[in-house]
């Protein structure tokens, strides 16, 4: 007899999977429980720009995003972030070049969902990279996760393990 994986039952296991990995990571960051009950009233109340400056939400969020298939979206904030903070104007080139490629081009393998108008201004950046150049881009990820992911992400399983 062939045993049969139903695909609802394999989201089941990865929602479990991610929730569990999500508090062995909150488990080490070595908190105390005095800590962990302070900070628990503060992740009930975190804004979304609350949840992407602290780790354990950047994280939680992360999972979440993992399940929807949709990681790609943090991921390219998170890059944007760094490429920011470069203090190398020598590595911003080919920092830029790695964001357009892996985020934005057209056939990028984590391709982020971005309008023409969007992705031509963010070519036309790359031509004289600075620490701005993706700022547009950013603002538009940002603004659909804040939309759209992260009121499915406070209702998830996933933030109820980061608030209990």
């Amino acid at each position: 007899m062939m045993n049969t994986f139903v695909p609802h039952r394999a989201k089941e296991l990865k929602a479990r999977f991610g929730s569990f990995l999500l508090k062995q990571e909150l488990n080490t960051m070595g908190h105390s429980q005095k800590t962990d009950k302070l900070m628990l009233e503060d992740r009930q109340n975190w804004s979304f720009h609350d949840l992407l400056a602290h780790k354990e939400g950047q994280c939680a969020f992360t999972t979440f995003l993992s399940l929807e298939y949709s990681e790609e979206n943090i991921a390219f904030y998170l890059a944007c972030e760094d490429y920011r903070n470069t203090k190398s104007s020598s590595k911003l080139c080919s920092k830029a070049r790695k964001i357009y490629e892996e985020f934005i081009c057209s056939d990028a393998p984590r391709e982020v969902n971005l309008d023409h108008e969007t992705r031509a201004i963010s070519l036309k950046n790359m031509e004289q990279p600075t620490l701005s150049c993706f700022n547009l881009a950013q603002s538009k990820i940002y603004s659909l996760m804040e939309k759209d992911c992260y009121p499915r992400f406070l209702k998830s399983a996933v933030y109820q393990e980061l608030i209990t």
